[in-house]
């Protein structure tokens, strides 16, 4: 979908608001990247759109561009892997099915997990529904919200270590779709798929997957993350310019959730304009 308006940068294609796991309502999140001086952004919450036009609306009214996202969560054997998705159509039903399906999973799993925890802490349903905003995708983050509230932990970090560590007694796994599953999700409903932090402690992908998802419809990798390492991270490099792929940079800014500060690493222009360029399911929402 070719660009009708105007976009520069600096961009930062990878915040969260309070409609998932981030700790401010999208305004907010507009505000704080408008004043570390970007030009473009993407809100991407973990698999829900619910926050785009609060965002767009923002946004555009500090005279910033937003690309509509979302980050998609997916699972290859033990592992998590995110799956960063732009300007697809929100009214897909082949992403509206599977979003549903991932949202009822966290809801599910979030009250067990509470009930869980309840037995031996003082910890209810009703601390974990405070932490959320209307709309929000409940997450591990939520629960960790209410340890802190109720004073069992000192931070998230400590909650993420401890209660809600996937060793723990409390955890309970969550349904997400394999990662070919979720980038062809992404691609059939028009949008532009990029793996997020793709060289973190967990290591790369195994290539065969790599070359499923880019067969699959995979646009890139996020290459400018806190998260991402050597040498993990040169593979990726290399592969990608090999490739021809598309490199991003974001921040994933969750607010107070996350140290993450808008625009600490960002996408070229020129990497902007090719998202947009590939995009077929909605369209940038310019000033």
């Amino acid at each position: 979908m070719a660009a009708h308006g105007r976009f520069d940068g600096p961009s930062d294609l990878h915040l969260h608001s309070d409609h998932s796991d981030g700790t401010e309502p999208p305004a907010e999140v507009m505000a704080a990247a408008h004043s570390a001086g970007l030009r473009t952004v993407a809100l991407t919450d973990h698999d829900t759109t619910s926050g785009w036009a609060e965002a767009a609306e923002a946004a555009t009214s500090l005279g910033m561009t937003l690309l509509p996202g979302m980050e998609l969560s997916a699972r290859h054997q033990w592992r998590s892997v995110h799956v960063l998705g732009y300007l697809f159509d929100p009214d897909d039903e082949g992403m509206r099915a599977l979003t549903d399906r991932i949202r009822s999973s966290r809801l599910t799993r979030a009250r067990e997990m509470a009930d869980r925890i309840g037995r031996d802490l003082d910890l209810t349903w009703d601390d974990i529904v405070a932490q959320t905003s209307e709309g929000a995708t409940v997450g591990r983050p939520h629960l960790a919200d209410a340890l802190v509230a109720k004073g069992h932990v000192r931070d998230r970090g400590e909650a993420f270590a401890g209660i809600l560590h996937p060793a723990s007694d409390y955890y309970v796994a969550l349904y997400a779709p394999g990662p070919v599953t979720a980038v062809a999700a992404i691609a059939d409903a028009g949008g532009v798929p990029i793996i997020a932090h793709p060289a973190g402690r967990a290591g790369l992908l195994p290539e065969p997957l790599v070359e499923r998802m880019l067969e699959a419809g995979l646009a890139g990798f996020e290459l400018g993350h806190r998260e991402n390492e050597e040498p993990a991270l040169s593979r990726l490099r290399d592969l990608t310019a090999r490739r021809d792929l598309i490199a991003t940079g974001s921040s994933d800014y969750h607010g107070l959730g996350k140290p993450n500060r808008p625009g600490e690493h960002t996408t070229s222009d020129e990497m902007v304009a090719r998202i947009i360029d590939r995009a077929t399911g909605s369209a940038p929402v310019f000033p």
